[in-house]
């Protein structure tokens, strides 16, 4: 059943691609000029990445993939997206840089990638696009060589408990909901104007649920942070802040969480 999800998923993803790489959001000319796409989270967590590897899942059209090989690490680059990896490719040629690049569903990706990685990294609307974590977390353990570094950023539970389809939040889907949530509207985050229909199947997760599936599949939390400032202006009456994020106007809930944890 979920094939079928993911189809409708990467259909809509190939069409974003065409919209988000002339979006002012990605910004694609500055980042070619070598604007990198990474955020202080990501940044401040990682560290220094030179002649470490590393695994971007989930990575869209590969820019921050090719940040961080800029950076000094060597990449592979995952994505549902045939459309964006193609991208990625292109853009990883017109860069000269030496990023790898591999199309197929991210609880895939040990059947596409053999190598172990010092590093996976996956950031900023990911694991909603998963039914279940279990798959994502013992993917992630076979991927990450023993002491190697997991990281992810990404929008906290309670931001997807809204409905946000018409300007304004209505709080409308459980914490822990485990029914798909399908959604169909005009337009994207990077392009609100746009007139491409997004037709999407997403999934709730808890953080209870991102946790286990990490400490089950053999991994150690370091630390789970939450944070009420985004690094995106991509929810409805956000208010930037002198950090260059947003903030929500009643900072009534955490817009943010991060973790970082090690493969024992």
């Amino acid at each position: 059943m979920s094939e079928d999800h993911f189809d409708v998923n990467r259909k809509t993803w190939n069409e974003k691609v065409k919209i988000h790489s002339k979006s002012e959001m990605y910004d694609l000319e500055a980042f070619k000029r070598g604007k990198s796409s990474l955020m202080s989270y990501e940044r401040n967590a990682i560290g220094d990445v030179k002649g470490k590897s590393l695994l971007h899942l989930q990575c869209h059209f590969g820019q921050d993939t090719l940040s961080w090989n800029r950076l000094g690490a060597t990449c592979v680059g995952v994505d549902l997206s045939d459309e964006g990896i193609a991208l990625a490719k292109s853009l990883n040629e017109e860069l000269k840089l030496d990023t790898e690049f591999v199309c197929c569903n991210v609880l895939d990706t040990s059947k596409y990638v053999q190598d172990t990685f010092d590093i996976v990294f996956t950031s900023y609307g990911v694991i909603g696009w998963l039914p279940h974590l279990k798959p994502w977390g013992k993917m992630i353990g076979e991927r990450l060589k023993k002491g190697g570094t997991f990281y992810m950023a990404e929008f906290h539970p309670i931001v997807w408990m809204f409905d946000y389809l018409d300007g304004k939040q209505v709080m409308k889907y459980g914490y822990m909901q485990e029914e798909a949530i399908y959604e169909e509207h005009e337009g994207t985050y990077a392009d609100q104007e746009s007139k491409m229909i997004s037709k999407e199947y997403g999934w709730n997760h808890g953080l209870s649920e991102v946790i286990n599936a990490l400490v089950e599949a053999g991994l150690r939390i370091d630390y789970l942070n939450e944070h009420d400032e985004s690094p995106y202006n991509v929810l409805p009456d956000l208010v930037e802040t002198k950090s260059g994020n947003y903030i929500s106007k009643d900072r009534l809930y955490p817009l943010i969480f991060e973790i970082k944890a090690t493969k024992l």
